[in-house]
């Protein structure tokens, strides 16, 4: 069985999602009822208390969130991803102390890799890590672009351990380490500072680690080897191509709602261009479920292939949804106009579609 939405949740959250576009700001009510909703269990292995679902359900339950709320959809999609990073990497005694609390939703995760000029592939990082000789490391540094700033509970923090090391092509180096960092930390700040397009609802900003201490046990994976750990993301199969596919589905829904409402089903045209978009969200959504399926020769690459796929055709959906609205869809605060800031902006979340089309380019090349 696969989670699914109850439909009292997913009022909540298309609700949330119109207040926060105009707010710029995540809505606390809608977040506070996903958390309470038993969801964020379904990245977590069973015996801590999850629901010990794999990445085609993570898919799947990602897209039905950004069908009604996609800003809600990434802070969920952040929190399942270090969740399972956390029961891959972790040791028997941090999966016994994080997962339960994620699971139920005591603590929500986020992930803080991105930071000014460390480009795409995360492999110029400034934030760095020293160790004390108590065996404690200090973090200094500040990233950037992090979902769920200031909502949080812990942060999936990525930094330098060692000297910078020559680009190789990737996503991540040699020398980066993982830290699990608690919000809690007087070294951890965030910052809501930035004010996104589309995303407006992610609780997407700035953190800063001025000084934070952290245990060495709590990192996560072996010391400088953070690409590794980062390459198994995307062997995963879980896919930021379900956001892109849950929020073209609901531009396409607005595209037959408008036709519905106007009749128009009776034009041939329309109903055929309304035939075009739905293919091309089927062709989207397959290869995000072949993705979750890990059923390819290499799962890697079809990952990529999915988020660049899904988010390429969910913004040409939402734009052609534009179009067929005309001047309904063309004002200030337009539900289209959300839709389609939004699919853009999952094109430009980590690995960035540039970057995603290197990474497969590079599998070719060696």
């Amino acid at each position: 069985m696969r989670p699914r939405l109850t439909p009292a949740l997913r009022a909540l959250l298309r609700e949330g999602a119109a207040r926060a576009d105009a707010a710029g700001e995540v809505d606390r009510e809608a977040l506070a009822a996903l958390r309470a909703g038993g969801l964020l269990a379904t990245a977590v292995p069973a015996e801590h208390g999850g629901a010990g679902a794999d990445a085609a359900a993570v898919n799947a339950l990602v897209e039905q969130i950004a069908a009604v709320n996609p800003s809600m959809a990434i802070i969920a999609f952040q929190h399942f991803a270090v969740s399972a990073r956390i029961a891959d990497w972790g040791t028997p005694r941090q999966r016994a102390r994080w997962l339960p609390s994620l699971a139920d939703g005591t603590w929500l995760a986020a992930s803080a890799w991105s930071e000014s000029g460390a480009g795409a592939a995360k492999q110029n990082l400034s934030t760095a890590a020293e160790r004390r000789a108590d065996g404690t490391w200090v973090l200094n540094g500040t990233k950037a672009f992090t979902t769920g700033a200031g909502v949080a509970d812990l942060y999936l923090v990525l930094v330098r351990t060692a000297p910078p090391a020559a680009p190789t092509g990737g996503y991540g180096a040699a020398g980066q380490t993982f830290f699990l960092v608690g919000a809690d930390n007087p070294g951890l700040v965030p910052d809501l500072g930035l004010d996104l397009a589309g995303m407006r609802g992610s609780a997407t900003g700035l953190i800063t680690l001025d000084g934070a201490v952290v245990a060495d046990s709590d990192r996560l994976g072996p010391e400088g080897e953070a690409a590794t750990v980062i390459a198994s993301v995307r062997e995963s199969g879980a896919s930021l191509g379900a956001v892109a596919v849950g929020t073209a589905q609901a531009a396409f829904d607005l595209a037959v709602a408008h036709a519905r409402d106007r009749g128009l089903m009776d034009l041939p045209a329309v109903r055929h261009r309304l035939v075009g978009l739905a293919t091309r969200l089927e062709a989207a959504r397959a290869v995000v479920e072949r993705a979750g399926a890990r059923t390819s020769a290499d799962p890697g690459l079809t990952t990529l292939h999915s988020k660049l796929h899904a988010t390429e055709a969910a913004e040409e959906i939402c734009l052609d949804v534009a179009r067929m609205l005309g001047s309904a869809g063309y004002r200030d605060g337009a539900h289209i106009g959300r839709l389609l800031a939004d699919a853009r902006g999952v094109s430009l979340m980590g690995p960035t579609n540039d970057l995603c089309r290197e990474l497969v380019a590079v599998s070719w090349t060696g």
